[in-house]
């Protein structure tokens, strides 16, 4: 597995070639990880990349100009390697471009781009979505981070930045469904419990807030910022000794989905020749 890693006097980030995937982020006093260890035993990622679809597509399949596709859950990207283009001591670029391959699955002609630079105590992670073809391109982007937790689940919360509604849409069989429920908050601070995943993913197709921060007993521990992103995922698994909070442009399909991936909802349309960008960033408190 080749890997590369990147430094400053705060920080030091590990990121794999295949997927252009975080797979460590330590704190340098301390040595203390941040980022999931990947234990197949729960889920065997660490923060893959979600691309050129987030979530589940209906059946798996999609049509674009009247051709029939098919595409797993979340995409290819996390799965292909990255070619690295760029490395400076505190940073690093990744490439991927569509291929023969890709093209029988999605056919668009692209190029994704994936740059972390450590900053002081904060982790810039910047995307870049090239449409190189000369058609209009559907895509979706997501990020889906896994943060460790050391400590009983119970013992964390989340505290959104703003205090607002937090009405979240509930997945039925991997889609989205038409039910949506409220979180019981204290102000604008969630305790996690496992109960609140027993139907998958909260997944907030409006949401305020632009940062969520984890708190360990009532102290802020993390802080993920994502000012460009409309949506936002939480998630774990039973027992799992992590929470995922997955900034995202689009989610999964709803049963009544056309099918085409132009008309997919938050789908992102992008004209030939242009470029999409944006930016997350992961603070360690």
């Amino acid at each position: 597995m080749t890997t590369t890693i990147i430094t400053n006097s705060f920080l030091s980030a590990e990121i794999k070639h295949t997927g252009a995937e975080l797979c460590s982020l330590k704190k340098i006093s301390n040595n203390k990880e941040y980022i999931w260890e990947g234990n197949p035993e729960f889920w065997g990622k660490h923060s893959p990349i979600l691309f050129p679809i987030v979530g589940t597509l209906k059946d798996n399949k999609y049509t674009y100009n009247n051709q029939q596709y098919t595409l797993s859950r979340h995409g290819f990207a996390r799965d292909m390697v990255f070619d690295l283009i760029e490395k400076k001591e505190d940073s690093a670029t990744f490439s991927l471009k569509s291929t023969e391959e890709t093209l029988k699955v999605y056919p668009f002609e692209f190029e994704l781009q994936i740059c972390y630079q450590l900053i002081e105590n904060e982790l810039l992670i910047k995307y870049q979505v090239i449409n190189k073809g000369d058609l209009e391109m559907g895509f979706s982007i997501g990020a889906h981070p896994a943060f460790a937790l050391s400590s009983q689940f119970e013992n964390y919360a989340l505290e959104f930045e703003k205090e607002e509604p937090l009405i979240y849409t509930l997945s039925e069989n991997n889609l989205l469904s038409d039910e949506t429920k409220r979180l019981d908050t204290e102000v604008n601070s969630v305790p996690l419990n496992y109960s609140l995943f027993e139907k998958d993913a909260l997944i907030f197709k409006l949401l305020a807030s632009k940062s969520v921060t984890i708190l360990e007993n009532k102290i802020p521990m993390l802080n993920i910022r994502f000012d460009d992103f409309p949506h936002l995922g939480i998630w774990t698994l039973n027992n799992a000794p992590f929470i995922c909070i997955e900034p995202w442009f689009g989610y999964s399909d709803t049963n009544n989905n056309t099918g085409n991936i132009m008309e997919k909802e938050g789908i992102q349309l992008l004209a030939p020749k242009n470029t999409f960008d944006s930016n997350l960033t992961i603070a360690i408190l």
